[in-house]
């Protein structure tokens, strides 16, 4: 761990300690314990119009996690959740985790694009906003996220709540970025294969 690089000292894990397998199953336990560091990230962002992306987050990762607590022998990895609720009326944890996945691609592709420029986070979320989630939102909701985009802080602010060296920061954030974005890879072509999300 790259010294000056704090915030990512504080996670419970990171999305580079996440186990997956070579049949590229995902441990469910870790991913969890990722998703909720991730999340906490955006107490750093510092506004509360981020309330409702953390909100979202949130109660996605509950579903999931009340379905491992209910069912832990076939809840070992996300792919077993999805596919032992595939047979069941409910999808409660199937359709947590497409929402989950949606809002962590949104949140690697806004700090991908914020991390190789020297952009405004407030540009780089709106731009993220556009590339990803605003296609699966209402009319409704839309305004609520593009309220948020325009709250980012100032970029130096932003880097400077993930550590005290700047480019010890940009190696860990790098590191947790790449595994992060082969994590949200490996789950899209997952739920594309079965079509897991149809109707979700």
């Amino acid at each position: 761990m790259s010294v000056g690089a704090e915030f990512f000292q504080t996670m419970k894990c990171s999305f580079a300690d996440v186990p997956v397998s070579p049949e590229l199953k995902i441990s469910t336990t870790e991913f969890l314990e990722a998703a909720e560091s991730l999340v906490a990230l955006f107490d750093l962002l510092g506004s509360a119009a981020f309330s409702v992306v953390q909100s979202d987050m949130n109660g996605n990762i509950r579903k999931i996690r009340d379905r491992q607590t209910a069912n832990p022998a076939i809840s070992g990895t996300l792919q077993d959740i999805v596919l032992s609720e595939k047979v069941e009326k409910s999808k409660t944890a199937t359709q947590g985790l497409l929402w989950l996945t949606r809002g962590l691609e949104f949140t690697a592709v806004a700090l991908r694009k914020n991390i190789e420029s020297d952009e405004e986070l407030t540009i780089s979320f709106t731009k993220s906003y556009s590339e990803t989630l605003i296609k699966f939102h209402s009319m409704l909701v839309r305004p609520v996220f593009k309220l948020a985009m325009k709250a980012t802080p100032y970029r130096k602010d932003f880097y400077a709540k993930l550590g005290s060296n700047f480019e010890a920061v940009k190696v860990e954030l790098l590191k947790w970025l790449s595994a992060l974005e082969s994590i949200v890879k490996i789950l899209q072509d997952f739920y594309a294969s079965g079509n897991y999300g149809k109707g979700l």
